[in-house]
């Protein structure tokens, strides 16, 4: 019975830190991104104007947004490694998408482009502009594929 009193109190710590440490978004410059993020948007998003960059306190460290003028999104991990990319009117650059998803797209999907890719520890995950959504694991092999 003491167990799990004590387990349900650590669950109730768990959720409680959860809380306090959610929604606490801080607007920041983009000089204090992690240099990282700071390289990966002066090459791959060089020129398009910055209308919001937002630091976003999880439970554990920190994650980033960078918010464009134009609708862009990225979003950055505590490490400062891309998490997920938004292009709202245009094109994920290739640049940032592995040579295997970009060759199933063109095999299978030429007359789309990437409009979005997000990727974990565990999967990429792909939405295209015929609104077609892919996610492939990360020896990129589809795994599901929604229309």
């Amino acid at each position: 019975m003491k167990m799990s009193r004590l387990f349900i109190l650590a669950v109730l710590v768990v959720a409680c830190a959860t809380v306090v440490c959610a929604g606490h978004d801080k607007p920041i410059t983009v000089s204090q991104l992690p240099t990282k993020s700071q390289q990966f948007i002066k090459t791959h998003f060089a020129g398009k104007k910055i209308a919001l960059v937002k630091k976003e306190r999880e439970l554990i460290g920190s994650t980033y947004d960078v918010i464009f003028t134009n609708g862009d999104k990225v979003e950055f991990g505590r490490n400062g490694d891309w998490t997920e990319v938004k292009c709202a009117a245009g094109k994920v650059p290739t640049a940032i998408v592995p040579k295997e998803i970009l060759q199933y797209v063109r095999e299978n999907y030429s007359d789309s482009h990437i409009m979005q890719i997000e990727q974990n520890t565990l999967y990429y995950e792909i939405d295209l502009s015929n609104r077609v959504e892919i996610k492939f694991n990360k020896k990129f092999q589809v795994v599901d594929i929604d229309y």
